[in-house]
């Protein structure tokens, strides 16, 4: 490793050993980083010293920066954090906000500073901001003055935590008051191309979270390789989308990509579809990022405004049904580009342009990635088998402190636990979460693809499909169903489903059992908590045998 700007070690000390990394590909050029490197030069500095300041930058409802504006605003709470509130290089600070130009300000703040970012969902409650404090040993936090109450509730159970700083409060001893005496000017942290920048936490689609460690080069990696490559947005663009800034889909997609190219970007506190259509329509957004879901759900409403203006639209988070890409195909003429990417690797790793797009399919790596398909002991499996999905490229699995990193990380590939097939010409076609594949009467049944048959009937606002024990088929196929209002979940209701799902794919895959239920179990980035279907649908089982 190169050596490094943190007089804190902590995040360095508290990496795997270097021999379970994953190994690291820079086979093209854009991917070729100096040994010195602080990532906020590029996505902010760059723009400024080289006559772009004045372009737009941020645009929110409450403010708009410009690239000028933003840079006077991060170096401010730099020299605040470095003077006031004693930040080292290397130091972790929790970050808690709604996506608003503070929040980015803050965040750019901290890795200008030499500092690691370790940002938090804003709806988590005061045990779960409790977890990646004590995790991540961290001793500031910078927070949303609205989402105080949860964050005093967790400060007696983090005994590391010894200062919390509030913006938006009128407080003498509030960020902004400190900020006001802070100096504009602040010169970058001289930090390493390695140096851990960001301590991402997963979403716990499948249990605890994990931190996700990445360095300064990975901020860049992901903009070189899908940004430029696949995503191929232009400064002129303006983004917007609907992940938390904590989620690294939505850092990427609303943060990272624009600020890359100088383009701007609109920022959402509340950003459901309800909220989304409507801005894209005021604020003329032609990139947008968010769910299969939310697609989904603006589809009835997309003829109340004009989204004319939009020129890409990208679908991650989990997996995209054809159904959708097709109805918003047709009705908008644009082809949602989905792509897979996880929290490990940072950003997306599997997708296509426009013109490379096969419907149905995730797509092919991004330039800079490999991808394979393996068996369960980690051979290669040729084309047209479906086994676990393999990926290496200039970013990858570094787990902080957790036995978990043997798992995710085999024979140096990235080992993402979803299962995949790759078809004779490298498009690599999405069956299940390797973990919610369901084997009835010897049938492997992928769930999501069941659940996107269901989603084809309209009478389907939203659906999850999980596998239950069977004494005859070993398991049974099924399927929680939220239906739209109106819709009476009765016994006709779920005879009809049944057999629509058995037009729509082989009879064999149709949910055996369909329960009807007023919402879902769901992550804090809007991903269906699978995992928590499957325990609910053990304990039915457990329950129905008592009796």
């Amino acid at each position: 490793m190169i050596p490094s700007a943190h007089t804190d070690t902590f995040a360095r000390d508290n990496l795997p050993p270097q021999e379970l990394w994953p190994d690291f590909l820079f086979t093209r050029p854009e991917l070729a980083y100096p040994d010195r490197l602080n990532c906020v030069d590029a996505f902010l500095d760059v723009h400024v010293r080289e006559g772009r300041g004045d372009r737009s930058c941020i645009v929110s409802p409450s403010e708009s920066l410009t690239y000028a504006e933003l840079q006077d605003r991060v170096n401010r709470i730099a020299n605040v954090l470095t003077k006031d509130l004693g930040l080292v290089p290397g130091g972790r600070v929790l970050l808690r906000s709604a996506n608003n130009p503070m929040m980015v300000a803050c965040y750019l703040a901290v890795l200008k500073a030499g500092g690691v970012v370790v940002a938090t969902m804003p709806l988590l409650r005061a045990r779960e901001i409790a977890y990646p404090v004590e995790k991540a040993q961290i001793a500031l936090a910078l927070c949303d003055a609205r989402l105080a109450e949860e964050m005093r509730k967790a400060e007696p159970l983090c005994d590391c935590l010894e200062r919390v700083i509030y913006w938006g409060t009128h407080d003498e001893f509030g960020l902004e008051a400190l900020m006001r005496d802070a100096s504009p000017d602040f010169e970058a942290v001289d930090t390493a191309s390695d140096d851990v920048c960001l301590i991402g936490f997963t979403s716990g689609t499948t249990g605890e979270p994990k931190g996700t460690m990445h360095f300064h080069r990975d901020m860049l990696a992901i903009c070189d390789a899908y940004g430029r490559n696949v995503l191929r947005a232009e400064p002129d663009d303006r983004f917007i989308g609907s992940p938390p800034l904590a989620f690294t889909f939505g850092l990427g997609g609303i943060v990272l990509f624009p600020l890359a190219i100088g383009a701007s970007t609109v920022l959402l506190e509340k950003a459901g579809p309800n909220e989304l259509l409507p801005a894209i329509h005021e604020h003329r957004a032609s990139v947008v990022f968010t769910a299969p879901t939310a697609y989904r759900a603006m589809l009835p409403r997309l003829s109340e405004f004009d989204v004319s203006c939009l020129r890409k639209c990208v679908s991650a988070g989990e997996a995209l049904p054809k159904p959708t890409f097709d109805a918003w195909h047709e009705a908008t003429g644009l082809k949602l580009m989905d792509g897979i990417g996880a929290t490990e690797m940072l950003h997306i790793f599997i997708a296509s342009p426009e013109e490379e797009i096969r419907p149905g399919a995730t797509g092919r790596p991004v330039p800079g990635y490999e991808a394979k398909v393996i068996d369960e002991e980690g051979r290669d499996l040729p084309a047209g088998e479906i086994g676990r999905l393999a990926v290496r490229g200039p970013t990858g699995c570094r787990y902080l402190a957790d036995e978990r990193q043997t798992k995710y990380v085999q024979n140096g590939w990235n080992v993402t636990g979803d299962t995949y097939l790759m078809d004779e010409d490298g498009y690599f076609w999405y069956q299940a979460r390797s973990d919610d594949m369901i084997v009835s009467s010897g049938y492997n049944i992928a769930g999501p693809e069941v659940e996107a048959a269901l989603l084809t009937h309209s009478a389907v606002a939203e659906c999850g499909v999980v596998g239950v024990p069977d004494d005859e088929r070993g398991m049974i196929v099924r399927a929680y169903v939220l239906l739209r209002e109106g819709e009476s979940g009765d016994d006709a209701m779920a005879k009809t489903l049944q057999d629509h799902v058995k037009a729509e794919i082989a009879p064999y895959k149709y949910p055996r059992s369909i329960v009807f239920v007023d919402a879902l179990p769901k992550t804090q980035t809007g991903k269906l908590q699978r995992f928590a279907l499957r325990r609910q649908a053990q304990d039915e089982v457990a329950a129905e045998a008592v009796r």
